[in-house]
């Protein structure tokens, strides 16, 4: 096992590479001057000049991008010039909400996805799984963001069960409770079309298994048909449906940028979102960064977790 990790962990080292590049390209490429859109209207040419040297900006790109990486592989992230402050720590104090949020949304579409596509395996060609196909592609075809705005019009606005937006009441208060109340729409939005991909994908998963011998077997041993459905065979599926489940994680964390702006949520997503806005470079190529390795950490995490449930991967 050890060795798998490690063989894992290396090979992330190339993916993290790539993606520093694409982001630093990407930044590159965008019209305008940093340095101009920084400054605004203090923007004269000896202050561009002077900032662009503070930001090495007047060093050809291929430097420019191996001074970023020397800094990085050192911890250091650079200092974000639209808010004055190190980009590392002001990411780290978003990441808490956007984790907050991401990591509820993950839990409820993988509880509730693995759930419905169990039922609709178990059910197959009965009502609940017609009920439930009709449901995850009903779910799968609405748009997040979408579906954000139409539930903050129903339950915000037209019902007032929930607040319109923020992750705590502006009077006061920041409770679990007040927490939970905030939470709720953005983390169902989020997770709806994930769950309903896990849903189709775990039902596919849980019908080969039950095709299996060792199902047939079970059975006429007079195993209980729950213990058949929810012990055996989820167990076996549960090998095909993990590696879905690290793929939905970056649905949901990607997807998290567009529902911190539809519901004010004070996350990377929505620092990212008002960064690009002011050209604020080093804090938009930190904050991707940082996402991005969080994601192919998670996905180790996944790999591992389907190599203990299943051996032969590993070789």
């Amino acid at each position: 096992m050890g060795s798998y990790i490690l063989k894992r962990l290396v090979s992330a080292v190339p993916v993290l590479l790539g993606i520093t590049v694409i982001v630093f390209l990407i930044m590159a490429m965008i019209p305008g001057d940093p340095a101009t859109a920084i400054l605004g209207s203090y923007a004269t040419p000896e202050n561009v000049e002077r900032l662009n040297r503070q930001l090495g900006l007047d060093q050809p790109q291929w430097r420019q991008y191996f001074i970023w990486l020397g800094n990085l592989l050192q911890g250091d992230f650079g200092r974000s010039f639209a808010l004055n402050r190190p980009v590392l720590d002001e990411i780290l104090d978003r990441f808490s909400a956007t984790l907050i949020l991401a990591g509820t949304a993950f839990v409820l579409c993988s509880v509730l996805g693995i759930a419905a596509g169990v039922v609709s395996a178990a059910r197959q060609y009965g009502m609940a799984d017609k009920a439930i196909t009709f449901v995850v592609i009903l779910g799968i075809s609405v748009p997040s963001f979408f579906l954000g705005m139409m539930m903050i019009l129903l339950f915000a606005v037209q019902l007032r069960w929930l607040p319109v937006s923020g992750m705590y009441s502006i009077w006061g208060g920041g409770g679990l409770l007040d927490l939970i109340r905030h939470l709720t729409m953005p983390a169902l939005a989020l997770a709806v079309v994930a769950t309903g991909v896990i849903a189709r994908l775990s039902r596919g998963a849980m019908l080969e298994v039950l095709r299996q011998d060792f199902i047939r077997t079970a059975r006429a041993k007079g195993v209980h048909e729950r213990q058949v459905i929810w012990g055996h065979a989820l167990r076996a599926a549960m090998v095909g449906i993990i590696p879905v489940l690290g793929i939905q994680a970056g649905f949901v964390l990607s997807g998290a940028v567009y529902i911190e702006m539809v519901f004010q949520w004070p996350g990377v997503g929505r620092m990212l979102v008002d960064a690009i806005l002011k050209r604020d470079i080093l804090l938009v190529q930190g904050g991707v960064v940082f996402v991005a390795a969080c994601y192919v950490g998670f996905n180790i995490l996944v790999d591992v977790a389907q190599s203990l449930l299943d051996p032969r991967i590993r070789t």
